[in-house]
């Protein structure tokens, strides 16, 4: 899962994804509800980019009676089943999300619990604080993440749009697994999860894609090898030029 990343660089957006940048503003880090760049098939079948805002529900969109929920990961295995997913993983509404990297939790591995005291180890594994890591491409080139979109009509008039990325179980994944907790609040393991990750080659046909359970292919991780990861601490907060308020880096609470 993914709920932090890096919009791919505006230098190398267009060479590499073969369509222009969007029209309209976006900050170096997108966040929940933040604006970020996606590409989706155009009405000419095309590549076609937009600025949506990351997570499928808004929070503005959530009323005020229900409880908060995130919606920036779409589970594979549900994603054809859940309220806030079902009708646009149906109608197809597939989507690349341009990307230099994205930022995932790592805890210290995981002692042998096999011990005497394992209650006490396991409350000592849950305190544990995590390191913000990046996750990017071995070969250095931007990637692209395999998200669902859609619109929004809004009040005062125009349509906006949102975004999810999708996910895969990531267990069993060499590199993938050593991120997120490692157990749940009751000891038992917790699973794990990455993002869809496509190929160039596969893009096109990502977007083309007209048969949801033909789309279920594309759902895997790229194998170890092709990935990168390194520890990529949040900058501190830095205070504005023009006032005595401080200019926030990112979210207070990041996982």
């Amino acid at each position: 899962m993914c709920v932090n990343y890096v919009p791919t660089r505006r230098s190398r957006y267009a060479e590499h994804f073969q369509t222009e940048l969007p029209f309209g503003e976006w900050p170096d880090e997108t966040y929940r509800d933040y604006p970020a760049p996606i590409i989706r098939r155009g009405a000419d079948g095309g590549r076609e980019s937009l600025v949506g805002t990351f997570g499928m529900k808004p929070r503005k969109r959530i009323p005020p009676h229900v409880r908060d929920f995130d919606t920036m990961n779409a589970r594979s295995e549900t994603v054809g089943s859940k309220p806030n997913f079902a009708k646009f993983w149906s109608a197809c509404q597939f989507c690349l999300v341009p990307a230099e990297s994205v930022f995932e939790p790592r805890y210290p591995p995981l002692p042998d619990l096999d011990v005497p005291n394992r209650d006490e180890l396991i409350k000592a594994v849950l305190k544990q604080k995590s390191e913000r890591w990046a996750i990017s491409l071995a070969d250095g080139a931007p990637l692209a993440v395999a998200g669902l979109w859609r619109a929004w009509d809004e009040p005062e008039g125009g349509i906006s749009h949102s975004f999810t990325m999708l996910t895969v179980n990531a267990d069993q994944h060499p590199l993938l697994r050593q991120f997120h907790k490692h157990l749940k609040p009751d000891g038992t393991p917790n699973e794990k999860r990455g993002v869809v990750i496509l190929r160039p080659d596969q893009y096109d046909d990502w977007l083309a894609c007209r048969d949801p359970e033909v789309a279920r292919t594309f759902l895997s991780l790229l194998p170890p090898e092709s990935l990168a990861v390194a520890p990529a601490p949040k900058a501190p907060r830095r205070r504005s030029v023009d006032a005595e308020t401080p200019v926030e880096h990112g979210e207070d609470s990041l996982f």
